[in-house]
């Protein structure tokens, strides 16, 4: 991230970040380790993502917000109503550092990925 190098992982990632975004993207790494313990984290793209039986979410900071990459089409749908009041694209969430994410929310769109990648594995 400093002077067009890529961070070579997600401590390095939020290092580089001013502080609110920082802080709001920590705590979104938390409830994703927490609610995914199993999940390995790492730089791809270089966007921060965490890995369980394939890619299951990931978050990255852009100049005017974050974003919280759900990374599945049918988990956006099926918290629709949930994610009505955000700024949202395909399988992307955005939103503002200092307005983040309600945990809830987090924890259960990372369960249901998790589910979802479980699901494909097992088929």
């Amino acid at each position: 991230m400093k002077m067009g190098i890529p961070a070579k992982d997600i401590d390095e990632y939020l290092a580089a970040l001013p502080e609110e975004t920082k802080n709001a993207l920590e705590r979104l790494r938390t409830l994703i380790k927490n609610t995914a313990p199993q999940a390995v984290e790492k730089i791809s793209y270089q966007v921060p993502t965490f890995y369980y039986l394939g890619p299951l979410v990931g978050f990255a900071a852009f100049k005017n917000h974050c974003s919280f990459f759900v990374m599945s089409y049918k988990v956006m749908d099926m918290f629709k109503e949930e994610l009505k009041p955000y700024d949202k694209s395909t399988a992307t969430v955005r939103f503002p550092a200092d307005k983040p994410l309600p945990e809830p929310l987090v924890v259960n769109i990372v369960k249901a990925r998790i589910a979802e990648n479980e699901a494909v594995k097992n088929k």
